[in-house]
């Protein structure tokens, strides 16, 4: 537990510390921000801003989790995620910066690094002995969804790295609400890990010689899901810091953009904690305000083309309300609290039904 909350803390001090330089650093290379004409007309005052700042966001994460992580199979991966998406992100970000206009990657290499990330925490989460049934809470029962469930791995990535790229639309929105989401996770991690550790010390009252835990099939498997777990925390906690020190910079008016590098990077996070929390089926509520970005656009999309009429003044749905003479920070701040809603009443699900979910 000290572990994360160390690996927290030291993730927010380097984003912090190393925040100046690095974007001395993209302002030197010219990594400046291009605006899209369609989008709200002040937002021009930001065009130039630079970008790319998930970099700071990952650097930050795996040093904080390199010190205080224990290398668990899980949080490798998950770890592997969050670098695969934030290479795609990197990627889109530099065309961008390099043809000076809001285009960058096609979207079919997009599909298919997001394809290639979701095959990496699939096979390992397989590996790990991840189970393929998941829960849908409410209605407490278990489905097996068999080979489905790599397609439902695949549509998590695809799904949550792509809204968390349409949240990343006001200074501080992104980071704001993914810190909740992240702290979420980080308590479910860690009463995984103290539900592991309940059982071990369980078994070793029983057993003469704790050494000989190890060897009992039982011992041994909660041995590894606590270990597994605590990583888990330590990782969730250090993305955690490493946004809430990025926030020192992007909040209103922001120094610097997270780009797609931040965006995708933090959406392919999201995914893989769901799949090794088990919680695939409460994403959709830990990440309630990325739904509503996204299902705003889809909408917006289906009834222009349908009738030729936009239901919202500008999509996705922050721009609506930006729209409408809000303030980004009244709209930050209110999508936070919408996101710690959404966030804290998965946990609750999540620790209601807890024995259901390993």
């Amino acid at each position: 537990m000290t572990k994360a909350l160390l690996a927290a803390v030291l993730a927010a001090v380097l984003s912090v510390a190393l925040g100046p330089r690095f974007i001395d650093l993209l302002r030197r290379l010219r990594a400046g921000q291009s605006i899209r004409e369609e989008g709200p007309e002040h937002h021009k005052e930001k065009q130039g801003t630079p970008t790319m700042g998930g970099l700071l966001i990952v650097g930050s994460t795996v040093v904080a989790y390199a010190l205080m992580g224990r290398f668990g199979t899980k949080s490798f991966a998950v770890l592997g995620a969050i670098v695969g998406c934030a290479a795609i992100g990197l990627a889109d970000d530099w065309r961008k910066v390099v043809a000076r206009r809001s285009l960058g990657l096609r979207g079919r290499w997009k599909l298919l690094g997001q394809l290639l990330v979701a095959i990496l925490i699939a096979v390992v989460a397989r590996h790990q002995h991840v189970s393929t049934r998941v829960f849908i809470p409410v209605i407490d029962r278990h489905v097996d969804l068999s080979y489905g469930w790599y397609v439902l791995v695949f549509l998590m990535v695809l799904g949550a790295s792509n809204a968390v790229n349409l949240t990343d639309g006001l200074d501080g929105l992104a980071a704001g609400t993914t810190t909740i989401v992240l702290l979420a996770f980080t308590a479910m991690a860690v009463v995984a890990y103290q539900t592991g550790q309940r059982h071990v010390n369980e078994l070793c009252s029983h057993v003469a010689n704790s050494a000989r835990l190890n060897c009992n099939a039982e011992g041994a498997h909660w041995v590894v899901y606590r270990d597994q777990s605590l990583d888990l925390a330590i990782l969730a906690a250090a993305l955690l810091g490493a946004c809430v020190g990025f926030l020192w910079y992007n909040s209103f008016p922001a120094d610097v953009f997270m780009g797609d590098t931040g965006s995708l990077a933090l959406g392919g996070a999201i995914a893989g904690f769901a799949v090794f929390t088990k919680t695939e089926l409460l994403l959709p509520l830990l990440g309630g305000i990325y739904v509503v970005e996204a299902l705003s656009v889809i909408i917006q999309v289906i009834s222009f083309k349908r009738t030729g009429k936009r239901v919202f003044l500008m999509a996705p749905i922050h721009h609506h309300f930006e729209m409408m003479a809000w303030s980004e920070t009244k709209i930050m701040v209110r999508f936070v609290i919408m996101s710690s809603i959404c966030a804290g009443s998965a946990f609750v699900l999540f620790y209601h039904r807890f024995s259901e979910y390993t």
